[in-house]
């Protein structure tokens, strides 16, 4: 009997201890209320979430499209700047010698007068005068374009700017000196346009 009053009293106890947790369960429950206002504030965080995500897109979004329109722009840019480069070189090949022409076209009249005024002429020596004349004025036109006649006579040979066509003995020319010049030699801007035909010393 003893053994049966201290089992019910062990499930009492038991029965208590079941009861203690099943209340400390229950307290520790939240209630559907507080679930409920746990999961609104997590939705409007989320919702805020989602507004903040929707404006940076749609910032980034402006500023793809801004720059997308730069780019075209500068494309387009580029593409006009190169077609008015490669129109202004032609124009510069097509019309590099204008200038050069204009500052002929004085001379060429010169010449034309000449030669229409020596049938009338008696005497060469007028002839000679305003031919000389003539080739002064050329020498002015090439002088302002940068073309130079290359110095030969008298100066040492060089295979640069001279083209020796023949050799001689000449007592007052050290070897390797020019003798002759059998035709001038020009320069353009210092660059060699046509070397000097000359007569080489032995």
């Amino acid at each position: 009997m003893s053994d049966q009053k201290n089992n019910g009293s062990e499930n009492e106890v038991d029965s208590e201890k079941e009861q203690l947790i099943d209340n400390e369960k229950i307290s520790n429950c939240k209630t559907s209320e507080e679930i409920a206002d746990e999961s609104s504030e997590k939705i409007e965080k989320k919702d805020e979430s989602i507004d903040d995500l929707h404006a940076k897109l749609t910032i980034l979004q402006d500023e793809s499209k801004s720059n997308l329109d730069k780019a075209v722009r500068a494309q387009a840019e580029m593409e006009n700047l190169r077609k008015r480069t490669v129109r202004d070189i032609e124009n510069a090949h097509k019309y590099a010698l204008e200038k050069f022409v204009q500052e002929l076209l004085p001379v060429i009249d010169s010449l034309e007068l000449g030669l229409s005024a020596s049938a009338e002429v008696e005497n060469v020596d007028d002839l000679r005068k305003g031919m000389d004349l003539t080739l002064e004025m050329i020498k002015k036109v090439m002088e302002k374009f940068g073309i130079a006649i290359v110095e030969a006579q008298g100066q040492k040979f060089n295979p640069e700017l001279h083209e020796a066509v023949s050799t001689q003995e000449a007592g007052e020319y050290k070897p390797g000196e020019v003798v002759a010049v059998m035709q001038k030699g020009y320069t353009l801007n210092d660059r060699l346009i046509r070397p000097a035909m000359v007569v080489v010393a032995k």
